[in-house]
Formats: structure tokens, sequence, C-alpha cells
């Protein structure tokens, strides 16, 4: 790679370098529409983020180095978004009778209000992919999952919950297969968080 991908004579030459800034022109909308949603709410992206992941995973998901692991940050840095958080009264924390120093989090019911609302904050970038046809929502699916797939395998994403690295799933011949639900996947059916999810190890 001798040119950056964001160099415009780079881009017309090659169709991965316009995937590259696509890419990084959609994560733009992601962090304004977030920001915006922060804003709103007197919180910092993050803790909008916490919100969100904590009303949709299971409790043993909800502690501060799980969440950590899960968005790429420092246990310092989530341990200072969660006292916010603790502060503000949107979530509690329940410490482990076996390890007082560790402890899982909830949401309060203002916590859930907030969450709730903010869960929505992407609606319009999925509004436009509900214009796709369902063969280029497909493809744009499957390229992504294997793209997300080869990120988390080279250790940029570290948390993954998707089909391509559990182990219930296998493929043969083309055709995907969960062991745990005991049944054929069609591509649109790949996860890519599912709650299910058992890491190869």
């Amino acid at each position: 790679m001798n040119k950056s991908s964001f160099h415009l004579t780079e881009q017309n030459q090659k169709i991965e370098s316009r995937i590259v800034v696509a890419l990084e022109r959609i994560s733009e909308a992601f962090r304004v529409l977030l920001w915006n949603e922060s804003k709103q709410n007197s919180l910092s992206p993050i803790q909008i983020q916490i919100l969100i992941f904590i009303s949709f995973h299971s409790v043993e998901k909800c502690k501060v180095g799980y969440l950590a692991n899960e968005f790429n940050m420092t246990k310092a840095t989530i341990s200072d978004s969660v006292k916010v958080l603790l502060s503000k009264e949107l979530v509690t924390k329940e410490i482990d009778p076996i390890d007082t120093r560790s402890y899982t989090l909830s949401l309060t019911d203002e916590g859930k209000k907030i969450a709730k609302k903010a869960s929505f904050f992407a609606s319009s970038i999925e509004q436009p992919i509900e214009k796709l046809t369902e063969e280029q929502k497909i493809i744009m699916l499957n390229g992504l999952l294997k793209l997300i797939y080869d990120l988390n395998k080279s250790g940029i994403i570290t948390i993954q919950r998707m089909c391509f690295n559990c182990s219930y799933y296998k493929t043969e011949k083309g055709l995907h297969y969960c062991n745990l639900l005991n049944t054929k996947l069609a591509e649109s059916e790949i996860r890519v968080d599912c709650p299910e999810h058992e890491t190869i190890t």
C-alpha cells in the first residue's frame, strides 16, 4: 500500500479505497447522531452507549471489565463514566458477594427511559437501508460481517458475538448452520450480536 485510501487518485483507482472512505463517512454520521443524543441528556457519547448496552444485554456482561473490552477502552475510562451514571442515578450497582471488588450494573427507571429513547439514535441511518432491495441488504450484511470478523481476528475489534466466531456455528459447502438452534441459517439470518453466542476457544 503506497498511498492512503484518502488520496483522491488512490480512491479513483481502487474500489477498496472508495469503500474505506465510504465507511469513514458513515462512521462520522454515527458520531454526529450519538453526540446529538448525548447532548440532549447532558451525558457523554460513551455514557449513552453504556446505557444502551446495559438495556439490551445480560447481567453478566454488565460489568466494568466487559464494558471496557466491548468499547475498546480502559477500565479506568469506563469506571469514570459509570461514576457519572451512578451520581445521576441512571444506574445502580450490585456488589458480587464472592468478589467485593466486582459489581454488575443495572438501569434505574430513569436510566431505562433514557436508554429506550437513545437506542433509536441511529434510526436515520436505518431508514435509507430499508429502501435497498433484499439482495442488496444481504450483500451489504455479509460484506460487513466478513470485515468485522477479520478486524476481530487481527485484534482491532476485541469482543464480537457474531455467528462467524461462535462455537455453535459451522459452514458446509457454502451453507450456514447453527448447532444450538439445530437449523440451517439463511445469509440474511447471520447474527451480529447473538445472546446465545459462545466464543470459539
